[in-house]
C-alpha cells in the first residue's frame, strides 16, 4: 500500500514546548532587570560621590581679591610650552605656578593680624616638582600706597591683595594664587592630618614642650610625631642661633611633612581631610583649578 501523505512526518515541525519559551523569556527579563538596577545604583553612587567631592572642594572660602584682579583660569596644560627645558624660574616661567602661602597671626577670621609666615609654593609643571621659597617676615620693603615697612605689615594694611602687590613690585615674583590660614586654624589643619612626623633636635623639643598646650611632653631628640599645637610652636620657633633663617626652614619642614602625610593617604582619607580643612582656608584658587592641580600635585 502507498503511504498516506496526511500521516507523513516529512517536513513536519518538531514539537515546541511553549512553557519553556516563557521560562527562558522570563529569565532573560529577570537578568535584564538585575543589570538595569545595578547600572542605576552604580550611576547613583558615582554621581553622589562626585557631588560630595565637588561640595567638599567648593567649601573653601573663596575670595577673588578684587574685580580688577586677574581671574583667568590657571591650568597645568603643558601643550604650548617647552617640556624639555630644565630651566624653571619661579619669577617669570609660565610653566611654574606660584601660590602664596600666608600664615596669619590673627586669633580669628575677623582679626587681620600680620602675615607671620610668608612662603611661595611653586608648582614646577615642567620638572614635576614642588619648590618652597620663604620670604623673611622682617624684609624691609616699599608697600604700595604706604611708606616703607616690614613686609609682614602689608597684610594688616591691605590683606592678601596688598601683600601680593608688595611681593610682585619689590621682588619681581608673579603670584598666581594665594592661600591664607590663621595660626589657630593651622593647628586644626595638622590635627586633621593626624599629626606630622619631623626630625627634631633636643633644643627644638625643649622649645615645643615649653610652648605647646599638649599635656603629653616630647622626650629626647630624633623623629617625633607632632600634634597641631606642637607643629605650630615648632613652625614659630626662632629661638636658635639661626633666628629667622632657622625658623623659615622649620616652616618648610612642616609643609613637606604635611605633603608626605597626604601622599600616604588614600582618596577617602584625603577627601575627609579636605572636607575638615577647607572651611579654615581662604583662597582665590577656583574649584576647577583645585580639581586640576590636585589630580597631579601629589605625584610631584
Amino acid at each position: 500500500m502507498g503511504s498516506n501523505p496526511k500521516h507523513s512526518n516529512k517536513g513536519k515541525k518538531s514539537y515546541v514546548d511553549i512553557y519553556s519559551i516563557k521560562e527562558k523569556k522570563s529569565k532573560k527579563r529577570y537578568i535584564g532587570k538585575i543589570f538595569s538596577i545595578l547600572f542605576f545604583v552604580i550611576i547613583g553612587i558615582v554621581g553622589s560621590g562626585m557631588i560630595y567631592i565637588y561640595n567638599v572642594i567648593n567649601s573653601f572660602n573663596y575670595d577673588d581679591l578684587s574685580n580688577d584682579n586677574d581671574t583667568s583660569e590657571i591650568s597645568p596644560d603643558q601643550s604650548n610650552n617647552d617640556k624639555n627645558s630644565d630651566n624653571s624660574n619661579i619669577q617669570t616661567d609660565n610653566m611654574v605656578l606660584n601660590v602664596l602661602l600666608l600664615g596669619i597671626d590673627g586669633t580669628s577670621k575677623d582679626d587681620k593680624g600680620r602675615s607671620d609666615s610668608i612662603l611661595v609654593t611653586s608648582l614646577d609643571l615642567r620638572n614635576k616638582k614642588i619648590k618652597i621659597t620663604s620670604i623673611m617676615r622682617d624684609t624691609w620693603v616699599k608697600i604700595p600706597g604706604y611708606s616703607s615697612d616690614r613686609i609682614n605689615a602689608a597684610y594688616s594694611l591691605g590683606g592678601p591683595k596688598l601683600t601680593i602687590d608688595t611681593i610682585e613690585r619689590n621682588l619681581g615674583i608673579v603670584i598666581d594664587r594665594y592661600v591664607a590660614v590663621n595660626f589657630e586654624e593651622f593647628s586644626k589643619v595638622v590635627d586633621n592630618l593626624g599629626g606630622i612626623d619631623i626630625e627634631l633636635t633636643a633644643s627644638e623639643v625643649s622649645y615645643i614642650n615649653a610652648h605647646a598646650s599638649d599635656k603629653q611632653k616630647l622626650k629626647g631628640s630624633g623623629m617625633k610625631h607632632l600634634t597641631g599645637s606642637q607643629a605650630l610652636q615648632h613652625a614659630r620657633n626662632r629661638d636658635s642661633s639661626g633666628s629667622d633663617y632657622d625658623r623659615t626652614q622649620r616652616q618648610r619642614n612642616v609643609i613637606v611633612a604635611g605633603i608626605n602625610k597626604l601622599k600616604q593617604a588614600n582618596l577617602l582619607q584625603i577627601t575627609k581631610m579636605v572636607s575638615d580643612i577647607a572651611p579654615m582656608v581662604t583662597t582665590n584658587l577656583k574649584t576647577s583649578e583645585i580639581t586640576k592641580l590636585s589630580s597631579n600635585a601629589l605625584t610631584y
